[in-house]
């Protein structure tokens, strides 16, 4: 089963009551964070794309990176995979993303039927191209499918808002951070949400893009 998708600020208002009423320290992020961004985006290549541009990067160099690969027409599947290195580099892509791109424009994949498909299957489709990793994975999923229950506990911004926002001793892991967001389900992409505009606060840093 796919699940709820959030397509409006009400899905996220809806979640955000859920989280508020089961854990108070969301409720308190809440009421310093509102209203939350939906952050939303057409699914397709250009929204994968940007999520392998994004990795590892801070929120400012992966904007200016997608600036200069619009403005060079590099977000294009067809140009992106014709580009050469010095193309790539002159747009900010380092070896290893340009050849992740180009693995992805030549992949083949269905976007539109993983519209229909449940999240896990979705993560499964993704991961399988060179470059894509579950956090990529995730974010797709979360930003241009809206699934309402996915979580990316990979994200350093999440583990760093999750530590400041619940008091912990130290960051959690990967790992920690999936087994303590299933109490959050099945509103875990807006307790992801609401933990990115927590961080904004608290570290007065954007987290995602």
């Amino acid at each position: 089963m796919v699940g709820s998708i959030i397509e409006t600020p009400d899905c996220l208002a809806e979640g955000v009551a859920f989280l508020s009423a089961r854990e108070p320290r969301f409720a308190h992020a809440a009421t310093l964070c509102a209203p939350l961004p939906l952050r939303r985006r057409a699914d397709g290549f250009a929204a994968l794309l940007d999520a392998i541009v994004s990795q590892q990067v801070s929120v400012a160099s992966a904007n200016a990176i997608w600036a200069r690969m619009v403005a060079a027409g590099l977000t294009d599947p067809v140009r992106l995979a014709e580009a050469s290195d010095e193309d790539c580099r002159a747009v900010g892509l380092s070896r290893q993303k340009a050849r992740y791109g180009r693995e992805l424009a030549t992949a083949g994949i269905d976007f539109a039927a993983l519209r229909a498909v449940p999240d896990g299957q979705v993560v499964a489709v993704l991961t399988a191209v060179p470059g894509i990793g579950v956090w990529t994975a995730e974010i797709y999923a979360m930003f241009a499918l809206g699934r309402a229950d996915v979580f990316a506990p990979g994200d350093l911004a999440l583990q760093e808002s999750a530590r400041v926002l619940f008091g912990l001793e130290a960051r959690p892991s990967e790992k920690a951070l999936r087994a303590m967001a299933q109490a959050w389900s099945p509103w875990r992409s807006v307790a992801a949400r609401l933990l990115w505009a927590y961080y904004h606060v608290a570290k007065d840093r954007e987290g995602i893009r």
